[in-house]
Order: C-alpha cells, then structure tokens, then sequence
C-alpha cells in the first residue's frame, strides 16, 4: 500500500526517497514557466494556482515537475489523492475498466460499479439504519443533491448552514459557504434561502452551548417549518481546519431532531479516512440523516455521493436525480481500489502516526512563536493558524511567506482560513514516514525564518 521507509515506490520513476525533496532549478523552473506562461494565453484567468508548476509525474508522497524536481506532497489535491496521486492498486483498478468501455451514463443503461459503490458506502457510513446512495461528479454536486432530496423529504425550503463553512462553487453552494473573497465576489445575488448560524470555534471562544444557543434562536426566528436541512463540516475544510466544540455536532443533532430537519454532514474533505476513523463525524458519535463524500472517494477521479436514510433518499421522484457524468464508471472503478485500501486494517492507524509526527514536529513552534495562534486537527488533517498575539487578529501575511519559503524549499503546503492565515498540512495517508519527517523539518524551519524576519523588522 505504501513504499517503505526510505525505499522507491512500486512503479515509481521517482529518484529514492531519502533524496527528496530533490531541486535541480528554482522553484517554479523555466519549462514550467513556459507552460504557464502559455496558460495565461489559453485559460480563463479566474483559475487560481497555489504553485505554478506543472507535474510530469507523481509518487506516494512526492509530485515530479517538468524541470525534474520532486517536491514533497502536502497538499493530496486539496485531499483528492490521499492514497497518492499515482496508487497502483487505483491505476490497475481504472486500467482494467478501461478496457471494457469509459462510460454508458447510468441514467440510460446500468453497469455494476455504481451499485457496488453503493453498496459499500451503504454499509459504512455512519447510522444504523437502511441507506440509499447516490453518485454525482464534484463535491458541490452532492451538496446540492442533499438539499433537493432535503426539500422534496420536508416540502420546505430553508437550509441552516454554519459560519466558516465552505460547500462549493455552485450558486446555491457559494450561498452556503461563508467566505466571500474569492469564491463569492461579483458572482450575487444568491439564494435568501440561507440562513448562517454561529460555528463552535474554541480558538475563538466560541463553545457548543454558546453557538447552539444562537442556532435555536435563529430557528425559533424563522420557524422551524421553515428548515429542509442543517448542513455542517464534522471539521471545516477551507474555514480552516477547525474542529468544533465538544457537543457541537451533537447539539446540531438534536435541533435537527426536534423540529424534522434533515441533518446533512459534509464530509466530503474530512471523510475516508482522513482523520484516522472513516468519517470525522464518528468522532463526536453522530450520525447525519445524510452524508455526503467526495475527493477522496474517486482517488483523483471525479466522483461524489449522497448516502441517507432510505425514507429520505427515497423522496425524490424518478428522474429527478442524475447528471451525464454521474457515478462515471472510471470513477467508481477507482473508489473500489479506495474501499479495497480503506478496508486494509494497516491503513487508519497509520494515520494516527501521520497526526503524531506532525504534532511532534509542530506543536513545540507554538510556545516558541507568539505569532502562531493553534496548532489543530485531527489525523492527517492538520493546520497552523498565524494571528497578531493578543488579539488573534489574522496574519495572513505569515502564512503566505512560510508556504512561499516552503515551495522554494520543494515542500507543496496550502493555505485556507476565512483570513487566509492558516497553513493546511493535508499529506497523502501513504505518505513515505522519512518523506513526512524531511517536509516538516523543512516547514519548521520555514516558519522560524519568517518569525526571526518578523523580530528584526
């Protein structure tokens, strides 16, 4: 499943893993310059970029790039490969459904993958009790899907999000997701349908009671007829890897239960494993009425589900869930190979090694840089957060200048965080353990250097 410490992937083209990462020319070099600059004449300049190279191959724990240098992976495609961006039991998977044909669209004729899919998250996603499945293509797929099967379950409109929340770039999703500069700006008006209630931030004092307290204020407000589904991230993905207040998830449960709203769990970056247990969710002992999966599920294909309760998944009438690409044949072929690594008993405590290294690495930075505000996460989802000392005031700057010095260094890290302060560590969960050591090193040293120019300055 992964290469031993130390050792060269199966298959890999890659130079041995102790020698990573491995620079030829500065970071980006000039062919990937070149193709960038080509880009810039031929894409829309909407398309962000974290790091302007261009991959030519990939590994386990490592990215090639056209000028020959291996970088080490910190990012997993923004948690899309977690089990590498080239798994040979994924690229055997695909290749053989390859072979056979690349699509039909199930909504015109059926092909055994998708119930397979099915079948499986049916079994192991949380709750006990009968589930249906639906397969989409993109994470804001299933967002949207959840709230019409929501709608046609309670024939109401309204959906609760949560502040910090980030569920996509579709119109409705961008209504749901808080951040507003760059994924909502000139793109309004979106629905009034929307209602935002408070996170359970502990960094920022916010505990369960508190922000449950305003949630059921604000239901009493609209009415809680007025409510299809409360969506929430069992931890917050581009919000910034936060992971709510005890009782939080549970308080949600509970509203939910109160009034028949459905409670949908977006675990579509903190699920498969990501987090050391299969679902994040499982981590506060709540089941959603629906959940939802993406990312990871396809292991770099596209591929998005809805998992519920039978009852519910049940309301819409036939034909009124689908899409041409949905549940793509490739793509499930490659969640089989995900489910078939998932199912391997090595895989989730291997994770917890994965949270351990990281802190080991990370958390003594905190009591030494003022500037560091937590040191949070679970698994291999983990974050730094950079504020002004005393007033958590965001530092978005620290954190662009430390992920900036770690791509010169060949370490790939992102940024998130409604400020953009925060550094999101996301490596692959088969990350070489000799490869995760050298990107942290690298990382803390990246951070030292930032704080020392901050104290000179």
């Amino acid at each position: 499943m992964h290469a031993a410490r130390g050792g060269r992937c199966e298959g890999s083209s890659l130079v041995p893993m102790t020698s990573v990462p491995h620079l030829v020319t500065e970071i980006p070099g000039p062919r990937s310059r070149e193709l960038h600059a080509q880009r810039a004449r031929a894409v829309a300049s909407g398309f962000g970029v974290a790091l302007p190279v261009f991959v030519a191959g990939a590994d386990d724990s490592t990215l090639r790039d056209v000028d020959g240098n291996t970088l080490i992976d910190f990012a997993s495609g923004i948690a899309v490969t977690s089990f590498g961006a080239a798994n040979p039991r994924i690229r055997e998977n695909v290749g053989e459904q390859l072979e056979k044909f690349t699509h039909t669209c199930f909504m015109v004729t059926e092909y055994e993958g998708f119930v397979r899919v099915a079948e499986w998250l049916n079994a192991h996603t949380p709750g006990d009790f009968e589930k249906r499945t639906g397969l989409f293509s993109t994470g804001a797929e299933a967002v949207e899907n959840a709230v019409k099967i929501s709608r046609a379950h309670t024939g109401r409109p309204g959906v609760l999000v949560i502040d910090e929340a980030y569920h996509g770039r579709s119109m409705l999703t961008m209504a749901m997701t808080a951040k507003e500069h760059p994924y909502k700006t000139s793109f309004g008006p979106f629905s009034s349908d929307v209602v935002r209630g408070p996170n359970a931030n502990p960094l920022r004092g916010a505990g369960a009671d508190e922000a449950l307290g305003e949630i059921d204020r604000l239901i009493a407000e609209h009415g809680g007829e007025f409510f299809a589904a409360i969506v929430v991230e069992p931890i917050q993905g581009e919000g910034g890897f936060i992971v709510p207040a005890p009782g939080f998830l549970a308080g949600l449960r509970r509203i939910a239960d109160e009034h028949g709203i459905v409670l949908v769990i977006d675990e579509i970056q903190a699920g498969l494993g990501r987090t050391g247990r299969l679902f994040a969710s499982e981590y506060d002992g709540v089941a959603g009425d629906i959940t939802l999966t993406a990312k990871a599920l396809g292991g770099g294909l596209p591929l998005s589900a809805v998992t519920g309760r039978a009852e519910i998944m049940d309301a819409a009438h036939v034909g009124g869930l689908g899409g041409t690409y949905a549940g793509n044949p490739l793509a499930c072929a490659a969640a089989l190979a995900v489910f078939d690594i998932l199912d391997d008993p090595d895989t989730l405590p291997r994770v917890a090694t994965i949270e351990d290294t990281i802190r080991r690495h990370l958390e003594p930075l905190a009591s030494e840089i003022a500037t560091i505000a937590e040191v949070r996460g679970r698994g291999a989802m983990m974050a730094i957060e950079f504020a002004e000392p005393g007033t958590l005031e965001p530092r978005a700057d620290l954190a662009q200048r430390i992920s900036a010095e770690c791509h010169a260094a060949g370490v790939l890290t992102l940024t998130c965080g409604t400020h953009g302060n925060v550094i999101r560590l996301l490596p692959p969960l088969v990350i070489d353990l000799d490869v995760l050591e050298t990107g942290l090193e690298i990382l803390a040293a990246a951070v030292r250097s930032v704080a020392a120019e901050e104290a000179a300055a």
